[in-house]
């Protein structure tokens, strides 16, 4: 079932009654059955929400993302204890070893390269060499054939003159919004199959608490580069609004594709994840990535 992200930019508390999140501002009140619920976003100071409700919503595996003075996702809570044998799993993912943890990078830059290769065509209109990059890549991607494909990505991305940076200006707002809600997306995912969002695959900073979580979504990072270019044709404001957050928002059930199936982004996030448990188990030797577009 797809599950419901709501977006709450008003003063309101937040409590539970039968199994449903009961929403209260100054207008009216809702209710909401917990069970349907994926992600909340927490964007206003004045926000209280019960312990029991949160209680609830974590044993539910929903997610709510709080917003700083910035109005951007600045923290998450998810559930500690999803799968039943998750210290099995933790153990499994804490004695992998080096080389497998390479190659599993390795694949993830892959899955990385081809997809901006394939959206900057997409944007463009004109052939590039990105699939040849990919086919440099490396195990453990020694050679930063990541680094050498969003060099020539930025470039080319946008018709103004722009630099990827995390508190950069315009458009950079937008992107640092819509990848707060992919980490938030896929650290759920990974939260969801047992695994250890604290221990990345290649990310290693003592300070990063999602490491896991910022590996794996790189391969989906085009997704929002292109709503963003999307909002960009489509609206003249440089700041984020509720219309725009919203719309960056939608990206959680933008369809991807599977060999089998197609799924919307939340779903195949998790579908995501289980493989990695099972390359962690030895049960295969490739993450299961989708196809961003048909």
């Amino acid at each position: 079932m797809l599950k419901k992200t709501i977006l709450l930019e008003k003063k309101a508390s937040l409590s539970y009654k039968n199994l449903q999140l009961v929403i209260k501002t100054e207008e009216r009140e809702a209710t909401i059955p917990i069970e349907d619920i994926g992600f909340i976003v927490l964007d206003h100071p004045e926000i209280y929400i019960s312990i029991p409700a949160m209680n609830l919503l974590i044993e539910n595996n929903s997610s709510f993302i709080i917003c700083n003075t910035n109005h951007l996702p600045n923290g998450m809570f998810l559930n500690l204890n999803s799968h039943h044998i998750q210290q099995e799993i933790f153990k499994k993912q804490i004695d992998a070893s080096a080389p497998l943890k390479k190659q599993l990078w390795q694949q993830t830059i892959v899955e990385k390269i081809k997809n901006q290769g394939i959206l900057l065509e997409k944007i463009s209109g004109s052939k590039n060499h990105f699939e040849f990059l990919a086919s440099k890549v490396q195990s453990g991607d020694t050679t930063n054939m990541e680094g050498v494909a969003a060099s020539q990505y930025w470039k080319s991305f946008f018709d103004l003159d722009f630099k990827r940076e995390r508190f950069g200006d315009y458009p950079n707002n937008f992107l640092n919004y819509g990848y707060a809600i992919l980490r938030a997306a896929t650290a759920r995912a990974l939260s969801g199959s047992g695994l250890l969002n604290t221990l990345g695959i290649h990310h290693k900073s003592k300070y990063n608490a999602f490491a896991l979580a910022d590996d794996i979504m790189e391969p989906f990072r085009p997704i929002v580069d292109e709503k963003v270019f999307e909002l960009m044709q489509n609206y003249d404001e440089q700041e984020l609004n509720t219309l725009l957050k919203s719309e960056l928002l939608q990206i959680l059930t933008r369809t991807v594709y599977f060999k089998e199936e197609k799924s919307p982004l939340m779903v195949a996030l998790q579908k995501t994840a289980s493989s990695l448990q099972q390359c962690y188990s030895g049960d295969r030797k490739k993450i299961k990535y989708p196809k961003l577009w048909s």
